[in-house]
Formats: structure tokens, sequence, C-alpha cells
């Protein structure tokens, strides 16, 4: 894990810490990358309640709830499916927030439509969820670097997204938006 992706996983670990929220993730290409950069972090246990790991369709769909007509439609490298991943991973692990990540890493696996170096990042809860596609293929290794590293960033703004609306607004939450790359 590199050094930049320690450093936001404790500013994350710090905010979950500080608001007594809990946290899980669902990784497919990623295969818990993510979770490993989560729990680096001492103390995780008090926020971390767990990941799966669904590389396969059918683990999407069974542990996570995401609609296989979605995945025959769309496939399982969408916008849609990785939002559906965050909400299914709330609702499976019994958390306040979850991260998603869903995609082609490579070297191999991609199509003309669907090219290697895609993968779709997302991450909130049950009600908002914030989206992001990286789409430049870099090498397996850096793919999934990147994935792992823009996720949890992605994470730590949503957060703090989250306390600047509950800071204007009262405890109205709005809805956190996130710049596609």
């Amino acid at each position: 894990m590199d050094f930049e992706s320690k450093i936001t996983s404790r500013e994350i670990s710090q905010l979950l810490w500080e608001r007594e929220k809990t946290l899980g993730t669902a990784e497919s290409c990623t295969g818990g990358k993510v979770a490993e950069a989560i729990i680096a972090v001492p103390g995780a246990s008090k926020y971390f309640k767990g990941g799966i790991v669904s590389y396969a369709d059918e683990i999407k769909e069974s542990l996570l709830g995401v609609d296989s007509q979605l995945i025959q439609e769309k496939t399982a490298v969408c916008e849609e499916v990785a939002v559906a991943m965050v909400k299914g991973a709330c609702k499976a692990l019994n958390t306040d927030y979850a991260i998603a990540v869903t995609g082609i890493a490579g070297p191999a696996g991609g199509t003309p439509e669907i090219p290697v170096g895609t993968i779709w990042l997302a991450c909130g809860n049950e009600d908002n969820v914030a989206t992001c596609q990286l789409t430049e293929d870099n090498g397996r290794d850096k793919n999934l670097q990147e994935a792992t590293h823009t996720v949890l960033e992605m994470f730590l703004e949503y957060l703090k997204g989250e306390e600047k609306v509950k800071e204007d607004d009262g405890e109205s939450q709005g809805e956190v938006k996130w710049g596609a790359n």
C-alpha cells in the first residue's frame, strides 16, 4: 500500500471514530485492497465491520443483492452496479457506509465497449452514493493501486462533504458529487 493511501485511511479513521459510524467494503477487481488499506490503521475494528470480495457476478447477486438483470443488460462494470454494491454492502454488513469497486484491471478481459482500465468506484450510504469512473490502463498493478487510492480519497471527500452540509444546513444530508476521471 502506498504512503498516500495510509494517510487517507488515517483521516477516514478519525472521522468515522469521531462520528461513531461504521464502514464496510464490496470489492470486485481490487480483491480486498481497499479493506486492507482501511484496516492498516490501528483501531479500525471500532468502525470497520468487514468486506465482501465479490469477484464473481453470482456473489454480487447473492450477497450484495445486485439485480442479475442489471448485470446482464449493462455488465458488472457499470455505474449502476457500483451503486448497487454500496447499497448491498450497507445492508449485508449492517454498516452506515460502504465503499465499492468493480472493473477490469487487466491485463486481459477488456472489450471494445469496456476496455482494460475501466473501473467504477462508489461510496456512500443507502440513500446517497457518489461514483467515479477510471478509464486509463497503466497495467494491472497500477490500475489496482490507482483504484484503491482514488476510492479512499473519494470517500474521505464524501465524509467531509457530509460534515459541511450538516454545518450549513443543520442535520440534513445533501448530495455529494465526485467528478469522473
